[in-house]
């Protein structure tokens, strides 16, 4: 019979991305989130209906699992730190301590990896340490805060999981808000948008995801075998999974101006972003967060954004890779096109 994995925020895109991995490879599915995920089907996909924050709900929802992938999360900006606390921090604590009572033998904690990001550029980087102190803003501070929680801890077989930038046909967050702001005459790089960045097409987050799940399940078995190779567990595997922090990407930096145009270029729009300076740039962010982020209103530039868009962050996937056993299947192009057909569809 098969293992259950509970899920959690299942209802985004990147969620709905996992359960179709994890489904392909043999898992059933327990996806907890606020509203339907839109994927149950019975018994391999059931939905359950609630918050994380409401630890009887995630203890329901825990019932006859044997892992979980934990992506329930405040993301944005805007709202106050207790928002993001009671959310990132405490609802994984909830179902971490619900993981460690049933017993659960893997726990991946889709994190992000902004909670190694102190503003410096990143240029074939390592993953980093997650460190609240440094990271900026608040959803990049509590989810620092909740890696090192699960990472911290020896009861449960853990890692977690960094998708950098993840973005796909349907995506309302990172496409939607720039093909938004096209629309709106708001896009903008800074100083010429030379710098490299990486970005992670759904499908494959969703994949590695999934392998991360595989590997740090078999470890515990004593077994590196996921059925899909019989390599050598020294040369890929879950050997040394269990505690570590992965950044998955695509592993095909572009400048950001590229990646914008060609993204508002899927969209069927013929706007090309406009150049700001540096410093003017960063003082806008500063301001808008005092003004408006305060008042829960999402500013239209930020001290964060203005740093993203200005510094490269792009990350070294050999070791990612190595260890998941994984390779991203769609590239950076086909991705595009993908989106563009979407669009088209519209």
């Amino acid at each position: 019979m098969s293992e259950r994995v509970l899920i959690t925020g299942g209802r985004g895109l990147l969620g709905n991305a996992v359960i179709d991995d994890v489904r392909s490879r043999g898992w059933l599915v327990t996806a907890l989130q606020r509203s339907a995920s839109g994927k149950a089907d019975g018994e391999r996909v059931r939905d359950h209906r609630g918050d994380v924050t409401d630890a009887r709900t995630v203890e329901e929802a825990m019932d006859g699992c044997t892992a979980v992938v934990h992506l329930a999360a405040r993301v944005g900006i805007e709202g106050t730190w207790r928002d993001f606390e009671s959310v990132n921090v405490e609802g994984t604590r909830i179902v971490l301590e619900a993981a460690r009572r049933r017993g659960v033998r893997a726990f991946v904690q889709v994190s992000s990896p902004s909670v190694a990001h102190a503003g410096k550029p990143l240029v074939g980087a390592e993953a980093g340490v997650a460190d609240p102190t440094s990271a900026r803003g608040h959803y990049s501070r509590s989810k620092a805060m909740a890696e090192l929680l699960v990472l911290g801890q020896d009861d449960v077989p853990a890692v977690a999981v960094r998708p950098h930038l993840v973005w796909g046909p349907g995506d309302t967050q990172l496409i939607g808000r720039i093909v938004a702001r096209a629309r709106a005459g708001r896009l903008f790089v800074i100083d010429g948008g030379t710098a490299l960045i990486d970005t992670t097409y759904v499908d494959n987050a969703g994949a590695a995801i999934g392998a991360a799940l595989d590997r740090l399940r078999s470890s515990d078995t004593g077994s590196s075998d996921t059925g899909s190779s019989d390599t050598d567990s020294s040369d890929t595997g879950s050997v040394g999974l269990g505690g570590r922090a992965l950044v998955i990407s695509n592993g095909e930096p572009r400048p950001v101006r590229d990646i914008l145009t060609a993204i508002v270029r899927a969209a069927g729009l013929q706007i090309s972003p406009r150049s700001i300076p540096f410093a003017p740039a960063f003082a806008a962010g500063a301001a808008a967060e005092t003004l408006l982020a305060r008042r829960g209103v999402e500013p239209p530039v930020t001290r964060f954004l203005v740093e993203q868009l200005a510094t490269a962050h792009w990350f070294d996937q050999r070791e990612t890779r190595r260890l998941l056993d994984w390779q991203p299947e769609v590239g950076l192009d086909e991705g595009m096109r993908r989106l563009a057909d979407w669009y088209a569809q519209q």
